[in-house]
């Protein structure tokens, strides 16, 4: 069942343990700019790679390949390894680039318009204000089931620095507050990339794993919650200056009094809009495969018509667009701006985003520079042979993988494609596949540091610096994640076939 580990080389682990250290002493030691660390790690990363695809051996024989597979020469490794970075840069830079612009332009009008203060004040006025937290992290973890985790933290960032100018205090919590919420669901619910690709793999019902997902969630949700608290109190972090409105300006909006800002609707229309036509399209791929759903919006032909403009308008790239235009069109009715004016405006700020994309590109780089170096395997080949459970293998391997290149999203597709034909050849296991699902998925966010593009979102549009997200969002992903795992193994153990599926 498992591969003989001495057969696949090691090597790719002493690459990530060598390329790992690399990136910490730039920028801790040497404080070297991230951009610059995290794209000089990925060449390291593939230079220091036995085999890159598409290119000749690091150290060729005299058998050695010429040719690839697809009939194209091979090109000399040391170049590969800058072209693949290269490469990689661009293809982690188109995921996020226009997403990141447009949720800056949407910030920035928010806070300028007054439109975030004004919705922080309704948030007071309804659960009270030493409740605003927990507010904050509820309607998070709700709002984030379809959103990707950049997406919701930029649209939700602004409602937390307005709640900290109104309350006067705990910035820290409402901050790691949207972080908690926003993290959970986007490693455990459908129709997020990863938990999607593990329900592929593990051949698992959609609808089982997002009831499973969002009730499991439940618990390192709250537990994060204290951490969260825990942290506010212990680690003193102030509002900085961040891409989209000034300090002084912010204090400005949220002196003002509350007739003259904008009204509630056109004030939360920016940031709900996006979410509700990014919903509404992952409800309808789901559904599309239902008869009587399909039925139901008048049969095949006219379900396709709607499918086609829902989809448009829920891709995430258009749906943050029309909750831009909304954003402008507010702020040029609260203040009578010009076009121009706000085009002004939005200069600073995307000037800002442009250093958030080039460093979250880089490091979405080194992440596929440590795939392409063979790491996954290596992990793979390391765990082979050893008596573990398979709950705990699953979450480690996710781990590893998840420290090695930084994305949730690839360790949970890599671990779950690795783990499958584990688990489908272990006769009689003595639990459903679901909590594999759950395992890996909590084990996708554990451990996140500089080579995660989400550590550089909330560090960049938060505030924070590199030593305070390592004290606060790493620790309470990590603690997230262990807590997750946890009750996974636990809930294993009481309800082994949950669905009422009978045992071996």
């Amino acid at each position: 069942m498992f591969a003989i580990a001495s057969e696949v080389s090691l090597w790719p682990l002493a690459v990530l343990a060598i390329s790992v250290s690399f990136v910490v002493v730039l920028i801790s030691v040497v404080r070297a700019h991230p951009f610059l660390a995290l794209i000089l790690a990925a060449i390291l990363a593939g230079l220091m790679a036995e085999q890159l695809p598409g290119a000749k051996p690091r150290v060729p024989k005299a058998d050695s390949p010429v040719v690839g597979t697809d009939g194209r020469p091979l090109r000399n490794h040391w170049v590969q390894a800058v072209e693949l970075t290269s490469v990689e840069f661009g293809r982690t830079a188109g995921g996020i680039a226009i997403v990141i612009g447009l949720a800056t332009i949407i910030s920035m009008c928010l806070m300028e318009s007054g439109a975030a203060d004004k919705v922080v004040r309704r948030f007071i006025a309804f659960f009270g204000e030493k409740h605003a937290g927990v507010a904050l992290l509820l309607s998070t973890y709700v709002l984030s089931v379809p959103i990707f985790f950049d997406t919701m933290f930029m649209l939700m960032a602004p409602l937390a620095r307005a709640l900290r100018l109104r309350t006067g205090k705990n910035y820290l919590l409402y901050v790691m507050a949207v972080c908690c919420g926003g993290v959970l669901t986007h490693s455990m619910t459908v129709p997020h990339p990863g938990p999607l690709a593990m329900v592929e793999n593990l051949k698992i019902d959609v609808g089982v794993s997002i009831l499973a997902g969002i009730l499991v969630g439940l618990v390192p949700l709250g537990v994060g919650w204290f951490v969260c608290k825990w942290l506010n109190t212990r680690i003193d972090v102030p509002m900085r200056e961040t891409p989209g409105t000034t300090l002084a300006e912010l204090h400005s909006i949220v002196d003002k009094p509350e007739a003259e800002l904008p009204s509630f609707f056109w004030s939360i229309t920016p940031v709900l809009l996006p979410i509700f036509l990014i919903s509404l399209s992952s409800f309808m791929i789901i559904g599309k495969d239902n008869e009587a759903f399909v039925r139901l919006l008048g049969g095949k032909e006219a379900f396709a018509t709607t499918f086609a403009a829902i989809e448009f308008t829920g891709n995430k790239n258009v749906a943050l667009l029309i909750g831009t235009l909304v954003s402008m069109y507010v702020l040029a009715r609260q203040k009578a701006y010009s076009v121009a004016k706000i085009c002004q405006l939005i200069g600073p700020p995307l000037e800002t985003a442009g250093t958030i994309i080039l460093i979250t590109a880089a490091g979405g780089a080194f992440g596929l520079m440590l795939r392409n170096a063979g790491v996954g395997e290596a992990i793979k080949a390391a765990a082979s042979g050893h008596a573990i459970n398979m709950i705990w293998l699953s979450y480690l391997v996710a781990v590893v993988i998840r420290v090695a290149q930084g994305s949730a999203t690839v360790a949970m597709l890599t671990t779950s494609a690795m783990m499958y034909p584990i688990i489908s050849g272990s006769a009689g296991m003595p639990f459903d596949p679901i909590y594999i699902f759950l395992a890996i998925g909590f084990g996708g966010f554990a451990l996140s540091w500089m080579n995660d593009s989400g550590f550089w979102v909330v560090s960049k549009l938060g505030g924070l610096s590199e030593g305070e997200m390592l004290k606060t969002w790493s620790v309470l992903l990590t603690v997230n994640s262990l807590v997750g795992v946890l009750a996974t193994w636990l809930l294993s153990l009481v309800f082994p076939f949950p669905l009422g599926k009978p045992g071996p």
